[in-house]
């Protein structure tokens, strides 16, 4: 008798298509799509962190916290937007 999750497994084999291997294309497109993110990341995490020790400096700590909220949801969006773009490459053909 197969446990629960034996037959959760299963049916998560059946529902998911199956992806073909990565052709050294496909892997030179996404190394591509993570150092471009990883670029833009890295610029607006400098941005923001200039723009938070200004603010540090000028004693506005509700500035200081709307720059924090701005900073992570930058990088959830960013982080986000990378993974749909290689999804995409994953799906291609």
């Amino acid at each position: 008798m197969k446990s629960a999750y034996e037959l959760a497994m299963e049916r998560l084999a059946k529902s998911e298509p199956t992806t073909a291997p990565l052709t050294a294309e496909k892997k030179a497109r996404l190394a591509e799509i993570q150092r471009v993110y990883q670029g833009k990341l890295a610029e607006r995490e400098i941005f923001l962190q200039q723009q938070l020790n200004a603010a540090l400096a000028d004693q506005k700590f509700d500035e200081v916290d709307k720059i924090r909220k701005q900073a992570a949801g930058e990088k959830a969006r960013l982080e986000e937007e990378r993974e749909e773009e290689k999804e995409r490459v994953r799906r291609t053909k």
